[in-house]
């Protein structure tokens, strides 16, 4: 195993250990936390006794095969405590999500959870947002305007594809990822990007998270954001 993959799963077995019986938890979608589910599939199977609302088609199949027992998110006015990934993650805490498609999903969840815990990898560690790609995403039938408007603001947009064919998301949309390289300031360009029609949502995930868990070789560090103001 390599240092990176190393690393996420130091990050997802730490995080399983926030868990407690009786909760409602998130499970977030990506490679990171892939490692965070089956950790927490074994617990389940020593007698760990959780509800789990899903993000993504993928993450309900891996769950659905750990015997973590799933409900609708219909079902449920607050979740306990999310465990999720990151793209990137600046000092400020404010991150970028949606590398795997399911940002929407990730974000509607995110917003209800009491705790959101991300699981990364050390170099998600940013200093400023931009050089991964910042995806958003948009309804089918606004995919060409959309386009046009991000162009001309010379965001360097490009519709993302799978085998040649559009990537289309658990909601039926599809994604546009933003090749920015730096993100000066985030607030405004999510301002910016939620007013143009068509537009549904964005990856940039603003001062949402409580706790980061990090990665590193063979140890791990545990990052609060004593910032962020609590609804629950």
């Amino acid at each position: 195993m390599n240092v990176i993959e190393t690393e996420k799963e130091i990050a997802g077995k730490i995080a399983a250990d926030f868990i407690k019986s009786d909760m409602i938890v998130g499970l977030g979608t990506g490679s990171t936390v892939t490692y965070a589910i089956k950790e927490i599939g074994e617990r389940v199977k020593k007698g760990l006794k959780i509800k789990a609302v899903s993000t993504s088609k993928s993450t309900s199949i891996m769950a659905q095969k750990l015997n973590i027992p799933l409900i609708s998110i219909d079902q449920v006015d607050s979740i306990d405590l999310t465990i999720d990934g990151a793209d990137e993650i600046d000092p400020n805490f404010n991150g970028i999500k949606g590398g795997g498609g399911a940002l929407l999903v990730e974000k509607i969840i995110a917003s209800i959870s009491k705790e959101n815990i991300w699981v990364i990898n050390s170099n998600k560690l940013v200093n400023k947002l931009g050089k991964f790609p910042l995806p958003i995403e948009v309804v089918p039938f606004a995919i060409t305007t959309v386009m046009k408007r991000l162009e001309k603001k010379n965001f360097k947009p490009k519709v993302r594809k799978l085998n040649d064919m559009y990537f289309i998301t658990d909601n039926n949309n599809y994604i546009i990822d933003l090749y920015l390289g730096s993100i000066k300031d985030p607030k405004c360009l999510e301002i910016e990007l939620n007013m143009i029609p068509g537009i549904i949502d964005n990856g940039l995930f603003l001062n949402i998270v409580d706790t980061v868990v990090v990665g590193k070789n063979n140890e791990y560090e545990i990052l609060e954001n004593k910032f962020k103001a609590k609804f629950f």
